[in-house]
């Protein structure tokens, strides 16, 4: 299928091809009809393409902060690599979409296949959205009339924050479409409506449906020309939905207000807030978020989970609804707001001349019988008779800034060191993210479908790098179908699907590598060679920073918390070193009541050889510190591991220092098990261990639970 896409390194859109989505639980599959241009949102993201690094830089300085912090713990070329990393990542175009329902996914009961509807699907030909997100539309309504209804429920969520009143006058600023549709959802309400705008062509429009005009650029200065009509009190309200970097206009606003007057931030605006404008009134302001209550919650979004109507009168897909009715009744007439309607192929029209034409709602129209293929060819590559053919099933942030480049690394290995990288599938849900990844690195084929990787005979390796939550189903599937596994950590997240993959493993011939690159870094097989057998004390410190309490990672029924899904490398690391298994854990954490997926707490971990180690997993540290640290004390000797770039040594003959360049293993990892899934041999990592250091995971949460140390069976 066809879809639209922006790119951020050059600020190139793209109608590239890519594979269909499947339908997925809570979900619906929709064919696309129609999607709407959002002119304002969409030129931003093609400027900002366009513009070179250091107006780049300009614009987003909140990210250069975060760069310069990491710059100082994983230092310069790991840093740039990561930032060419991200603004090569393809990004989706379009939120406005209109289509036919072709499949709904599991749990989904009130949406069948042939509805038409609406939902914030992008400039795709075929889109997966999750119920929530998801509207019917009427008989009534065209395709073209119900393309309006996003961008419009997100000028009705500003009108929903400002509470306007009958007979209120409120000032809209910038009468762009979200801006004319907004101004039209107050005169509905009974307010006297002032437009303010640049643009002649828009304020005419907004003249005809009964709005005051104000255009400064024809020496119309817009707080004189309110307080005109106010005689001197000031608007009621100010709904402000333009987009300019000045502060001009936040101070306009405030000035034009009445006193305890409000104001409601929908668009894009420099906000540098004069006090005294705000004190001496006792104005309030509010910044409205896109769609409405709900918008960015992975619970009302992804998972279903609707609010209560009495307790949450408007939600997002309540507001679709409410947009879809002002139009069926004739209340809402969007008709006058579409400038063109113009075939997916000739998406430049509308793209080439973003900014500076005088298009109010571009509209694109899509054909009636797409391509709805789950896997697509970009590589014409044999891979008859080779070994180690590898499909890789994820292709996030880890398979793109981490997974992929180790392997090209390895691929690139001189003299007898080189081996040959089969890549031969990516699977990715939506399919953009792979086929970005597929074009970049040559791999032949990037579906949608995984059980495409599963079923072909060829790829003897699977590479497992989805949401933790999937790790331990997508294994056994791989087991079952007879491919050897690599599966980021971690193995698992629930005891219960640990022991069924235990059960599974046994029944299988095939090898399972768990990502635990740490133990393949030079510093550590450098620690270990000059260690020996004998008992020792270990401390590592993870210095792992800040993650939003709404990150998946935090969910426990999705990621599993930080300490299974990221403190777990730091078991294996100490069983590596130790050469010992852990025996029993008890873990603390910071906090009068801590969760299990908490990630600020201490876990020690006792050996069968005498061993011991203490890992400190804590967010609460300083971005530019070091990352990771590890302490190593044994027979009147020390070593000091500072972020995998220097190991220090005291009281080593012949050693003082190893110093590199940050290598945490992973492409070592990769290099030994490709070898060994071509040539043969033991597994990478022995599966006991692997099994020592998911249980000893799962014993910290529980110890976390009941206040004890917790013994491994």
């Amino acid at each position: 299928m066809k879809q639209l896409i922006q790119n951020l390194k050059n600020g190139q859109t793209i109608l590239e091809e890519v594979p269909a989505p499947q339908v997925k639980r809570g979900a619906v599959l929709i064919q696309t009809r129609r999607s709407l241009v959002s002119l304002g949102t969409e030129r931003m993201l093609v400027e900002f393409g366009k513009a070179n690094l250091i107006e780049k830089a300009r614009q987003q300085p909140e990210r250069v902060k975060m760069v310069l912090d990491k710059i100082k713990s994983d230092g310069l070329m790991s840093t740039l690599e990561a930032v060419f990393n991200k603004l090569g990542q393809p990004l989706p175009l379009g939120y406005c979409n209109v289509g036919q329902v072709l499949a709904v996914g599991e749990g989904v009961t009130d949406i069948s296949v042939g509805y038409r509807v609406v939902s914030n699907g992008p400039h795709a030909e075929v889109v997966c959205v999750p119920r929530n997100l998801v509207s019917k539309i009427s008989d009534k309504v065209s395709d073209e009339e119900a393309a309006f209804t996003v961008i419009g429920s997100i000028g009705l969520q500003g009108v929903r924050l400002l509470n306007p009143t009958l007979g209120e006058t409120i000032v809209v600023i910038g009468l762009g479409l979200i801006g004319l549709l907004t101004a039209e959802l107050l005169r509905l309400n009974g307010c006297r409506v002032i437009g303010v705008d640049l643009d002649e062509q828009k304020l005419k429009i907004a003249a005809q449906k009964g709005i005051i005009t104000c255009n400064p650029s024809q020496g119309d200065n817009p707080v004189k020309f309110v307080e005109s009509l106010t005689n001197g009190v000031g608007a009621d309200g100010v709904i402000i939905t333009a987009s300019a970097k000045s502060d001009e206009i936040i101070s306009q606003a405030a000035l034009m207000s009445r006193k305890r007057g409000r104001i409601i931030l929908v668009g894009v605006i420099g906000l540098n807030l004069s006090r005294a404008e705000f004190y001496e009134k006792e104005l309030s302001f509010q910044v409205s978020c896109s769609y409405g209550p709900g918008r960015y919650d992975d619970d009302y979004e992804q998972k279903g989970a609707d609010y209560p109507l009495p307790f949450v009168r408007w939600t997002e897909n309540r507001n679709f609804q409410t947009i879809l009715q002002l139009i069926e009744s004739g209340l809402l007439d969007v008709k006058p707001l579409i400038t063109e309607v113009v075939p997916l192929e000739e998406y430049q029209t509308i793209y080439s001349d973003m900014g500076k034409g005088s298009s109010i709602a571009s509209l694109l129209a899509y054909p009636e019988k797409p391509s709805t293929q789950s896997t697509v060819r970009y590589q014409s590559v044999s891979f008859a008779g080779q070994k180690g053919v590898i499909g890789i099933i994820g292709a996030g942030n880890f398979t793109k800034m981490t997974l992929l480049p180790a392997l090209k690394g390895s691929a690139m290995q001189s003299g007898a060191n080189q081996i040959q990288i089969n890549l031969k599938y990516i699977a990715s849900a939506n399919g953009l993210s792979g086929t970005a990844l597929a074009q970049k690195h040559g791999i032949a084929f990037s579906t949608t479908d995984y059980n495409e990787i599963l079923k072909d005979e060829e790829v003897d390796l699977v590479m497992i790098t989805t949401r933790h939550n999937q790790h331990a189903r997508l294994t056994i599937e791989a087991l079952k179908a007879g491919k050897h596994v690599f599966v980021e950590k971690p193995l698992a997240i629930f005891e219960e699907e640990f022991e069924e993959l235990l059960k599974k493993s046994t029944l299988s011939n095939k090898s399972i590598t768990v990502g635990f690159n740490r133990r393949f870094s030079p510093h550590a097989q450098k620690m270990k060679a000059l260690l020996g057998n004998a008992p020792m004390n270990v401390i590592a410190t993870m210095n792992a920073g800040f993650i939003p309490s709404n990150s998946w990672v935090h969910d426990r029924a999705v990621g599993g918390g930080r300490i299974l899904g990221e403190a777990c490398h730091f078991i294996d690391l100490i069983t590596y070193l130790t050469g010992s298994r852990v025996t029993s854990v008890c873990m603390n954490a910071m906090g009068i009541s801590p969760t299990e997926t908490t990630d600020n707490a201490s876990i020690l971990l006792r050996y069968e050889n005498g061993s011991t180690g203490v890992i400190n997993y804590f967010s609460n540290g300083h971005k530019s510190y070091s990352k990771e640290r590890v302490e190593v004390y044994s027979q009147e000797r020390t070593l000091i591991l500072d972020n995998f770039r220097t190991l220090e040594g005291y009281g080593f003959k012949g050693f003082s220092k190893l110093k590199t360049g940050q290598d945490k293993g992973h492409k070592t990892q990769f290099q030994e098990l490709i070898k060994r899934i071509q040539t043969g041999g033991e597994p990478l990592i022995p599966f006991d261990e692997i099994v020592n250091t998911t249980q000893a995971s799962f014993a910290a949460i529980r110890s976390l639970k009941e206040g004890t140390w917790i013994k491994l069976g």
